[in-house]
């Protein structure tokens, strides 16, 4: 812990630095930033439940729903370490939770930031397990909980050559891990094996809204949903290969940054294609529509019968297939899916997915599958993915442990 503790007080200057000029180019707020430094409104004696992103925050809304209802006088602070997730979190405009951007691991600032809040408790959703904020918690003897907690072997052995694992595992009150093999991972770390809660995978729980799908056969168009900067080229040239095969062949590129767009929108007319752009209000009239904002993703799944899932051509480790998997899209994904591999695993043997590896497989797979094809992948999907997770239930145990 010592050189983890100098290794952060180094890092601080050049962290504050690129923050700094976060807000000197618009990216950020003086507000946002403030709340990085532990600053910011007071939301006193409330519930912490800190989700990274878009991604985690979403898969913990039906979590939140859950302990608000179990307990009507419950209040939240929800922590995130996005401004795109702050956004989202404001967005629902509830009165019961209060939205802050996470403070940074630093004992100062984690100092201002437990004095300001005084928080009952912290939830962590998935992996953000930060040492001296889990260190000054335990401190302060305040529960701390990890629900849908996932570990990779990659990142199992990067904690167990560091040597922080131990006293890290020890200050976990209670722990649900996403996955089987995540939980062994937790377990050889030193969380001893009476402090875990059932498994859940909160992403299986998520329900988005469908939204009005656009008016193109749903067979014959194609989502890249999520892409990460170095797969959209691949998956253009992809789209444009099938559609010698298929002419009626439609894609929704939707990047997980829409920040991205004018890039993307380069990589289509190099890709010798046409399109229009949601955020411009364009009509789909060509054949991509580069759908470029935030929150409409269920319109998107409702649009299309093929669904490639991105970060998983780049070393992003893939995301969700339970989303889409819920509007019976037939899925597809490169192959680095680490942050769901037990998921995919299933859903190759099943049926319900397929490996794209490359350019020429991803454009068979946008030439050949037809409409039967992909409501049999899509049924395959479903069995192979399982019943959401017991919100109620987790709720319910934690509120009792409070």
């Amino acid at each position: 812990m010592v050189l983890y503790r100098l290794l952060v007080s180094i890092a601080s200057l050049p962290v504050l630095a690129a923050l700094l000029w976060r807000v000197l180019r618009g990216r950020e707020s003086r507000v946002a930033l403030l709340e990085r430094l532990g600053g910011g409104e007071a939301a006193p004696g409330r519930l912490w439940l800190h989700a990274a992103s878009n991604g985690e925050l979403t898969s913990a809304k039906p979590l939140i729903e859950a302990l608000l209802a179990a307990d009507p006088a419950l209040q939240l602070l929800v922590t995130v370490n996005t401004v795109t997730a702050r956004a989202l979190g404001q967005g629902w405009n509830d009165a019961r939770i209060a939205i802050r951007m996470a403070p940074l691991d630093h004992r100062a600032v984690l100092r201002r930031f437990l004095s300001r809040h005084a928080p009952r408790a912290l939830v962590v959703i998935e992996n953000e397990l930060w040492p001296n904020r889990m260190a000054l918690l335990a401190q302060a003897k305040r529960p701390l909980f990890v629900i849908g907690a996932r570990m990779s072997a990659r990142s199992a052995a990067r904690w167990a050559k560091i040597g922080i694992a131990q006293p890290m595992m020890s200050q976990i009150t209670a722990l649900s891990a996403q996955d089987a093999g995540s939980e062994a991972r937790f377990l050889d770390l030193g969380l001893p094996q009476e402090r875990l809660m059932p498994p859940a995978n909160l992403k299986t729980s998520i329900t988005v809204a469908p939204g009005v799908p656009l008016d193109w056969p749903r067979s014959d168009t194609v989502l890249a949903a999520s892409t990460h900067e170095g797969e959209d080229a691949t998956i253009l040239a992809a789209f444009a290969k099938a559609r010698t095969h298929r002419p009626g062949l439609r894609l929704i590129l939707a990047p997980r940054h829409p920040r991205r767009a004018p890039q993307i929108a380069a990589l289509i007319a190099k890709a010798g294609l046409r399109h229009t752009t949601r955020s411009k209000d364009g009509p789909p009239t060509a054949e991509v529509y580069l759908a470029d904002t935030l929150g409409e993703m269920g319109r998107w799944y409702a649009s299309a019968g093929l669904c490639f899932v991105g970060g998983s051509l780049v070393e992003k480790g893939g995301h969700t297939p339970y989303e889409p998997a819920s509007f019976d899209c037939a899925l597809l994904h490169g192959p680095d899916v680490a942050n769901f591999a037990a998921a995919y695993a299933a859903l190759d043997a099943a049926g319900g997915a397929r490996l794209c590896a490359t350019e020429s497989d991803l454009a068979a797979a946008f030439a050949t599958l037809d409409a039967d094809e992909q409501a049999e992948m899509a049924r395959a999907a479903r069995a192979a993915l399982g019943p959401p997770a017991d919100v109620e239930s987790i709720a319910t145990a934690l509120i009792a442990r409070l």
